[in-house]
């Protein structure tokens, strides 16, 4: 089964190298080719280093019955060391074929919403936003916040940003959910441990050409933007509500100035939620057909408790704890995110 997709591959990849020389004068074209061409490239070298490994396994294999025991010894050490070898381009390959999602190497918008639990889901909420800017930080990626709604007492009720990076989605998906934390507020004089949920939802942006909305399937409301009192009040309306009709979705933004950047903003928002929602009717009638549903429902679910008193973070996923909650504040996250991935390459392996 390996064997015939590897062949198929490589016959691919030279039919790429064919084509482009034959048509070095159509600059598109080639372009086209190229691009298909260097997608490729990762397998085939593996794959020729692999068949190469398994030619080398066989000479050694055959070597064994050799009548000189030097040769026989020779033979033994040659296959301790390519056995393990060629397991691991194996396993690389494998991992490699595997279809990838085409949003990974999108930006991402993340919406963080406090749910359950008062003010001290407020917290939680902007605690969580300069944890995953925190990440951002390690990695190289930009933020930019696209709306803000804070409590008046350094919470928020909801903050949507944008995370602006090279392969920021395909780390930051596993984030989608709902994050439980528990720990004793500062207003609590008992000493009691509140418990309070947060819901993080983690969409990849999507251009114009991703998706097509009609004008038609769109209510646009104009409003004042909600100031802080005195001279920050606007007095023009810019801020700016977009109603998807069809799907009875609402986004909702008034950060900017001018009305024509906020109607930009939210009609982002909303080509990226629609988009989602297909994405995920896609996604879960392929996996009908291979195996039963699993995490369909996940941003429903409990994903990661966040537990101040014993300084540990746990995600409920993969079963995994860290005991230094204060890092993962601070941003190491790819604790968890690492393990996530490689259960999610594993799952699709099966």
């Amino acid at each position: 089964m390996l064997q015939d997709s590897l062949s198929a591959v490589e016959a691919r990849y030279q039919e790429l190298t064919r084509q482009i020389e034959e048509n070095m004068t159509n600059y598109q074209l080639v372009a086209d080719l190229s691009k298909e061409k260097a997608e490729l490239e990762d397998i085939v070298r593996k794959s020729r280093e692999y068949s190469q490994t398994v030619q080398s396994i066989e000479e050694a294999g055959t070597l064994l019955e050799a009548d000189d025991e030097d040769m026989r010894t020779l033979a033994r050490e040659d296959l301790e060391k390519l056995k393990p070898l060629a397991e691991d381009l194996e396993r690389e390959l494998k991992s490699l074929l595997i279809p990838k999602d085409p949003r990974d190497k999108r930006n991402v918008i993340m919406e963080i919403r406090a749910g359950t639990g008062g003010d001290e889901a407020g917290l939680f909420a902007s605690d969580l936003f300069r944890m995953y800017s925190r990440y951002a930080e390690k990695n190289n990626w930009g933020i930019e916040v696209l709306s803000q709604n804070d409590t008046g007492i350094g919470g928020l009720k909801e903050i949507i940003f944008l995370v602006k990076g090279k392969g920021s989605y395909s780390k930051l998906k596993y984030e989608s959910g709902v994050h439980r934390v528990q720990r004793i507020p500062v207003t609590e004089s008992s000493g009691r441990i509140h418990t309070s949920t947060i819901t993080v939802a983690v969409l990849a942006e999507v251009e114009d050409v991703d998706i097509s909305i009609p004008d038609s399937d769109l209510r646009i409301d104009v409003y004042k933007s909600a100031g802080a009192g005195g001279q920050n009040v606007q007095k023009n309306a810019t801020a700016i509500r977009i109603t998807h009709i069809p799907s009875g979705i609402v986004v909702a933004c008034q950060d900017e100035r001018s009305q024509g950047q906020n109607r930009l903003r939210a009609m982002s928002i909303l080509r990226a939620r629609i988009y989602e929602i297909e994405e995920q009717k896609r996604q879960q009638a392929e996996e009908a057909n291979r195996r039963a549903q699993v995490g369909t429902g996940e941003r429903s679910e409990k994903i990661r408790t966040y537990n101040f008193p014993q300084s540990r973070v746990t995600d409920h996923r993969i079963n995994l704890s860290s005991h230094n909650l204060p890092s993962v504040l601070e941003g190491e996250l790819d604790i968890f995110i690492d393990e996530l991935s490689i259960r999610e390459e594993t799952e699709r392996l099966v």
